[in-house]
């Protein structure tokens, strides 16, 4: 999936190179990249069902002979079916052949299902993009975008069509588990929130949760957090962002496993319940004139009172209240005392305060339309302090 309209900086985290350039091409030699969004190609016969067999030869001419016979009136009828999808009708079209329907992402099951039949796909990346989709421009539209995808992903990982079982003794372990880096993007949103939330309010009330600084069980700690952060800023370079590119990149990804995610787990849940049922929501990709200058000066959109803004603001919040007052708390017990125990916390709130810079500036500093409509601030700071006076830590 590639976008002619991102920013430099990749604001909203839309630009998908490190998936395209390094986490498909992983995949190819594993069985073939999965199908996701534009830019692929498949054989006619693939896509409608066939299986792969070592004999198997395209027939380049089949059917030519035979459409070159027809008259214009049946050639007019048999338009008029396609376009109308009468065809479908007590066909396994949907099913066995072709796109697979009942999921919002149909790409990744029509895929799953076309390498569990023998094929294989290939990677091919030309430095030209074959083909160009418009990426979101708002932070909303991001978001909406992530859920659809975290949420459909997460809903062939609960059902039958989980990679491990549908693909079980058809791909290999490691292609399955090349599938699930994706399936299990929406469960992650529960950790991250964990990771958000309880070591800060821990650091508030003085509690540590890791070991000391002067501990060597420290190390397991220190060195995931380096190496994880070392290596995702190489292959952003890599894969051609810039360094403030990789940056905003890690803060959308926080952003979208507190809400993006976090939502598609909950839908999911209901769907399991049988509350509702998961529907396909076009991504909006329209935006005014204020928001595409916004947009193209990088600075993110809010504007609206929707219920994501007031966990992001609330999350931002609750951080700066937490950094602060783990800071006094140091501070006044002694530096030799308390930061010892408590240095890995500061580390991780203040990472998160950092990261939350932009929700402060939308919060309390910018006047235009696109800053955090006030309501929600002051619904964020109610939440931060019922966190605060619930007895959570």
């Amino acid at each position: 999936q590639n976008y002619y309209n991102l920013s430099k900086n990749n604001i909203y985290g839309n630009s998908l190179h490190v998936i395209n350039e390094v986490e498909m091409g992983g995949m190819d030699s594993l069985g073939g990249p999965m199908y996701i969004g534009t830019g692929c190609f498949h054989r006619r016969e693939i896509l409608c069902g066939r299986k792969f067999t070592e004999d198997y030869q395209e027939d380049w001419n089949a059917g030519i002979k035979d459409k070159l016979q027809e008259s214009i009136d049946e050639t007019e009828e048999k338009a008029k079916s396609l376009a109308a999808c009468t065809y479908e009708h007590g066909t396994q079209w949907g099913d066995e052949i072709g796109v697979k329907y009942g999921c919002v992402v149909e790409d990744v099951n029509t895929g799953l299902a076309i390498h569990c039949r023998g094929w294989d796909s290939v990677y091919n990346n030309p430095k030209r993009p074959a083909f160009m989709g418009v990426g979101p421009t708002t932070l909303a539209q991001t978001i909406l975008q992530h859920k659809r995808w975290s949420e459909g992903i997460f809903s062939i990982f609960l059902s039958k069509y989980n990679v491990f079982l549908f693909a079980h003794g058809k791909t290999k372990l490691r292609h399955q588990m090349g599938y699930h880096i994706y399936g299990l993007w929406a469960p992650n949103s529960l950790a991250t929130l964990y990771y958000v939330i309880i070591p800060s309010l821990a650091l508030l009330k003085g509690t540590s949760l890791f070991p000391e600084i002067t501990s060597p069980w420290i190390a397991p700690f220190v060195y995931v957090f380096c190496v994880k952060n070392m290596y995702s800023l190489y292959e952003a370079l890599l894969s051609g962002d810039t360094l403030k590119g990789w940056w905003n990149g890690q803060r959308m990804w926080l952003v979208k496993r507190i809400t993006s995610y976090l939502f598609g787990v909950l839908d999911n849940l209901r769907k399991l319940l049988g509350l509702s049922k998961i529907n396909f929501v076009v991504t909006p990709k329209v935006s005014d004139e204020d928001e595409s200058k916004r947009y193209e000066q990088e600075i993110m959109e809010f504007g609206s009172s929707d219920p994501e803004y007031v966990i992001i603001a609330a999350i931002a919040l609750l951080n700066l209240v937490c950094l602060m007052g783990g800071l006094s708390k140091v501070m006044k017990g002694g530096w030799n005392v308390h930061l010892d125990a408590l240095f890995p916390q500061l580390i991780l709130c203040g990472m998160l305060v950092i990261t939350s810079i932009p929700f402060y500036e939308a919060m309390f500093l910018r006047k235009d339309k696109g800053r955090i409509p006030f309501p929600v601030t002051l619904a964020s700071i109610g939440f931060v302090m019922l966190a605060l006076l619930a007895k959570i830590v």
